[in-house]
């Protein structure tokens, strides 16, 4: 299928954080399904440790001012912006006085993971999601990269799926190996539950463990693809009880064909 739109909702993303496999791929996708012949949008929260300065971002004030209500508190939802200039790619930045101002991604300086890192996940997604519907822009596939975009497919499918931005987009979730330790906090799926959600959607994250988000993203995905080569095996087996679709780690040399292909794949099947 040709001229495709990919939304891409991205954890990390090089040159805004330090290389990983995760922001490699977050910077180099977008741009070869870009050069390809797609038109894509791209996604990242503004951690504090995005500079602004030196990357160039400004404030989109069309896109800004909504709030979003996350255990009963407003959030205002603020959109940045930035341009990779060499790739000519635009990339959308989620931020937030409250969850992205802190100069650090998800643990503080003493190696100390951020209490409230469920409720960052949370706004970061929906702001994601809210923003996209202002814009107007209709994907046909979401490409979800990370733990910190898991929630977004239960969203899709459930919150929004009436909703004629979405309603005919396919998901995709890419898991990767970099975790978090112990579980999110105890009240997560009280969190996430807003209209369309239920507490059985939720049920794989009543302990929300890093396996168990990937779990419920899996379960809600179209495809899946193992981002990088230290998958945990119960992820790969829960894919294949599910009998969804997925590819597993690909080479550097030659994976953006390979994934657009699997777009394709997904696009032409009839996953719901």
């Amino acid at each position: 299928m040709e001229n495709k739109k990919v939304l891409y909702i991205s954890q990390e993303i090089t040159p805004y954080l330090p290389e990983s496999e995760m922001s490699v791929i977050g910077r180099t996708l977008p741009q070869g399904i870009q050069e390809l012949g797609n038109e894509i949008r791209t996604f990242m929260p503004r951690y504090g440790c995005v500079n602004e300065r030196r990357n160039q971002l400004h404030e989109v004030i069309r896109l800004s001012g909504m709030n979003l209500i996350i255990d009963e508190t407003d959030h205002p939802l603020i959109i940045k912006v930035a341009s990779i200039q060499c790739a000519r790619m635009q990339v959308y930045f989620i931020d937030n006085e409250d969850y992205f101002q802190r100069k650090n991604v998800l643990f503080n300086d003493n190696g100390e993971y951020f209490e409230d890192n469920d409720e960052r996940a949370i706004f970061f997604t929906r702001g994601v999601l809210e923003t996209v519907k202002k814009l107007c822009w209709s994907p046909d596939i979401v490409h979800c990269h990370g733990w910190f975009s898991s929630l977004a497919p239960v969203y899709l499918k459930k919150a929004y799926r009436d909703d004629p931005v979405f309603s005919n987009a396919k998901i995709i979730y890419s898991a990767y190996s970099e975790s978090f330790p112990g579980t999110l906090d105890r009240s997560f799926v009280k969190k996430v539950r807003t209209g369309g959600i239920s507490e059985k959607d939720l049920s794989l994250v009543k302990v929300p463990s890093f396996i168990n988000l990937n779990k419920l993203a899996v379960k809600y995905s179209d495809g899946i693809i193992f981002g990088d080569s230290k998958i945990d095996i119960s992820l790969t087996d829960y894919a294949e009880e599910l009998d969804k679709p997925f590819i597993y780690h690909q080479p550097e040399d030659g994976y953006i064909e390979r994934y657009s292909n699997f777009y394709d794949r997904i696009l032409n099947s009839e996953t719901q």
